[in-house]
């Protein structure tokens, strides 16, 4: 205890792989980067960050919000740029020619779209592309996480401040094609259906004929008729018409409309938080700088953004003692998307507050139904759509993925008959399978319902949402977001663990790429390859929290110059 061993930076030892000159020259460089990111904000004491500190537990829930702006910025400095440059590595990967990240159809976006088919352009820059958004991906994992936790154990930090780093971290995914996703195109070819009389609920993209709408919708989806709300082609017809029908400035628009579905959750998620007593910075960091929701909702422009932020909107209204208010919000998200709906039972459930007797919570849940169908056929009538959506709600079922649990068990099982030589077609197995998936959610969800009193509404209505999407016929990461952001403010210990590494992970569900990174890592130039997966690995590996820890590998790695002293080991600036 106590003794510091002495070794030579040229002497080999147990970890003779980090003495490679490209892993020094990479320790060199991140040492680099967070020296400089320190020397951006004036040293604080320790004095003032202890009293800070102090100060946020004590009146955590109350006035949590009281950090002080140099500390906050000191904080958040170093994540602020790292996921910038995160965003910034993906958004410079799925702008190459060949990435398989977006779209690369003509008229698809402004740039990165090649001009010819050829095989040639096809491939141009696919190996380069592929390493820097995994490579991005996995920077902005680890700054999220470690963000998520030095929050937890230092609340009080002001939502401002992290507004901030969302504006940062948002500004890059402006500017490139819709990710991993090509459900915008399918709401830019129904919102031109709208504009012209056609009614989605009718007819899928494809009845519009040939033409840059429809060439760029998923041949799946190209005869499906629309499972949204009316809300949502509602102002889908709208943008159309005031983008004077040109593709390009529609895609921008209905992205627009999507961020500020996201801006909404950033308003009421910590209003939320601060209703039940936690820390707002923790929540606003946990829900709106989720990987997830910056990715998918905002990055790949789903409505599900829309739908979310009213919702959590109409949760918060509800809690700050307006459930008829709540109510028409939560139902305007329902006309988005249906999953919704559940924040109308939930009000109606919770009017008259906790501990009631259940038969007296059945007018208020009556009361709350009746003014949602109420706003529900004022839309229809509104829109002229009437009520034809509700039956292409399983639209989005004709996807077979095995991510999805239930579907999985419905192919294995189908294979099982066949083997054993009964005749039942693959899509009765599958359909009893989820079928019987749906029922399983619905009927957990009518006890956490019941049981919503002692777990909480919030946390109740967040797994409800969970058990919907993981027990349904599909799984997608923006589904996933429903119960994440919903259950942002309330979980703790193990629950909370589990939001996030489900955030993380589910980033990567039906990701495009891997398979081809693999390949061309095989393939490409050994020394090309060794770099890449040099820096992969040290994307990995090197601490991005705590600079005492880089500095101990830096000290052990990186030559000391002859007749250096301890002060030129550690560059000035702290």
């Amino acid at each position: 205890m106590g003794v510091t061993r002495e070794r030579s930076p040229a002497s080999p030892g147990s970890r003779s792989g980090w003495t490679a000159p490209a892993t020094r020259l990479a320790i060199q460089g991140w040492q680099r980067i967070y020296d400089a990111l320190d020397r951006l904000v004036p040293p604080a004491s320790e004095s003032d960050d202890h009293q800070s500190s102090s100060e946020a537990r004590a009146s955590l829930g109350v006035d949590a919000t009281t950090a002080r702006p140099t500390s906050d910025l000191r904080l958040l400095i170093r994540p602020a740029v790292l996921g910038f440059l995160a965003i910034v590595a993906i958004v410079i990967g799925v702008a190459q020619p060949s990435s398989p990240f977006t779209l690369k159809m003509p008229g698809a976006w402004f740039f990165g779209v090649p001009s010819n088919s050829s095989s040639s352009a096809s491939q141009q820059g696919l190996f380069f592309g592929l390493v820097a958004v995994y490579g991005g991906l996995l920077l902005l994992m680890r700054v999220w996480y470690e963000l998520t936790r030095t929050l937890s154990q230092r609340p009080g930090v002001r939502v401002k401040s992290l507004a901030i780093v969302f504006v940062l971290w948002v500004l890059p995914l402006l500017v490139i094609p819709p990710l991993f996703s090509r459900d915008i195109y399918s709401y830019a070819a129904q919102g031109e259906m709208m504009s012209h009389g056609i009614s989605p609920y009718r007819y899928g993209p494809d009845v519009l004929g040939a033409g840059g709408y429809v060439s760029q919708v998923d041949p799946l989806w190209g005869n499906a008729p629309a499972p949204y709300g009316p809300l949502f082609l509602l102002l889908d017809g709208l943008i159309t018409k005031v983008s004077m029908h040109h593709e390009l400035p529609n895609l921008i628009a209905l992205r627009l409309l999507e961020l500020l579905g996201v801006v909404l959750i950033a308003v009421f998620i910590p209003k939320i938080a601060k209703a039940y007593g936690r820390d707002p910075g923790a929540v606003f960091a946990l829900a709106v700088l989720n990987p997830v929701v910056v990715l998918n909702l905002v990055g790949g422009a789903h409505n599900d953004a829309l739908m979310l932020g009213l919702f959590v909107a109409g949760i918060a209204v509800a809690k700050m003692g307006r459930p008829v208010m709540g109510v028409i919000l939560c139902t305007l998200a329902a006309a988005v998307k249906v999953p919704a709906a559940i924040g109308v039972v939930y009000i109606g459930w919770q009017w008259m507050g906790p501990g009631i007797p259940w038969r007296e919570k059945l007018r208020p849940m009556i009361t709350a139904g009746i003014i949602s169908l109420a706003v529900m056929e004022m839309l229809a009538v509104v829109t002229g759509l009437g009520w034809g959506w509700v039956l292409n709600l399983a639209t989005p079922g004709t996807v077979r993925s095995w991510l999805a649990p239930v579907t999985a068990v419905g192919l294995i099982g189908a294979h099982v008959v066949h083997a054993i030589g009964v005749g039942i077609p693959t899509h009765t197995v599958l359909s009893v399978a989820r079928v019987l998936g749906l029922g399983v959610a619905g009927a957990l969800g009518i006890m956490l319902l019941w049981k919503s009193d002692h777990i909480g509404p919030i946390k109740a209505m967040g797994l409800t949402l969970l058990l919907v999407v993981t027990l349904g016929p599909v799984v997608q990461p923006w589904y996933l977001t429903w119960g994440l952001v919903l259950l942002a403010p309330v979980v703790t210990g193990r629950l909370r663990s589990m939001i996030i590494w489900m955030s993380m992970c589910s980033s990567f569900i039906g990701l495009p790429g891997g398979r081809q990174l693999l390949d061309e890592l095989i393939h490409a130039n050994p020394a090309l390859a060794i770099v890449s997966i040099a820096a992969l690995l040290v994307i990995l590996g090197v601490p991005l929290h705590a600079s005492s820890r880089l500095r101990l590998l830096y000290e052990r790695y990186v030559p000391r110059p002859v007749n250096a002293s301890q002060d030129d080991l550690v560059p000035s600036g702290r």
